[in-house]
């Protein structure tokens, strides 16, 4: 018979999350978006759930995990998603990912990962790859840095303002 510790019953409420957020997934497909599903959820309770609206709505951005992401931003009317957790079908794209650790996320659970996504058609490994490997010089999208007299004046403004909201 296994003990029920805190941490047996955390693992035991992630692994229903992910499989609430494989049938996100799932659903997902069936409504004509792509087969990934997240929800944040803090002290226990789902706040928020997001699927893959790519192309349904047009958006590249519109992954599963920025879709929960956003709307638990909403719904918890902050940009800041400390004591949360991102439960995601699928592990997290770059994209996704740099996009939770911007909202400060405490941790991120995932069932398939980005071998599984291959299989499946979706290239997010060269994106991996791409940032693993080769230094930005490299990077096939044409990024330059160009050398502007006023180049940190967007920075100088910030740092000046007296009522920021820092983040």
């Amino acid at each position: 018979m296994t003990a029920h510790t805190p941490e047996t019953n955390a693992q035991q409420l992630e692994r229903a999350w992910l499989d609430e957020a494989i049938s996100i997934a799932t659903a997902s497909v069936a409504d004509g978006g792509g087969p990934f599903g997240a929800l944040v959820a803090r002290g226990g309770e789902v706040v928020a759930l997001g699927s893959n609206q790519v192309t349904v709505n047009l958006d590249p951005t519109a992954h599963a995990e920025v879709s929960a992401m956003r709307a638990a931003c909403q719904k918890l009317n902050t940009f800041s998603l400390q004591g949360c957790v991102l439960v995601t079908s699928c592990e997290p794209c770059p994209m996704c990912l740099s996009s939770a650790l911007w909202a400060r996320v405490d941790r991120i659970v995932y069932a398939a990962d980005r071998d599984d996504a291959a299989v499946a058609g979706f290239d997010d490994r060269k994106f991996y790859d791409l940032f693993e490997k080769r230094p930005q010089s490299q990077w096939p999208t044409g990024i330059e840095q160009l050398e502007l007299p006023n180049r940190t004046a967007p920075f100088d403004a910030w740092i000046a303002k007296p009522d920021r909201i820092d983040y």
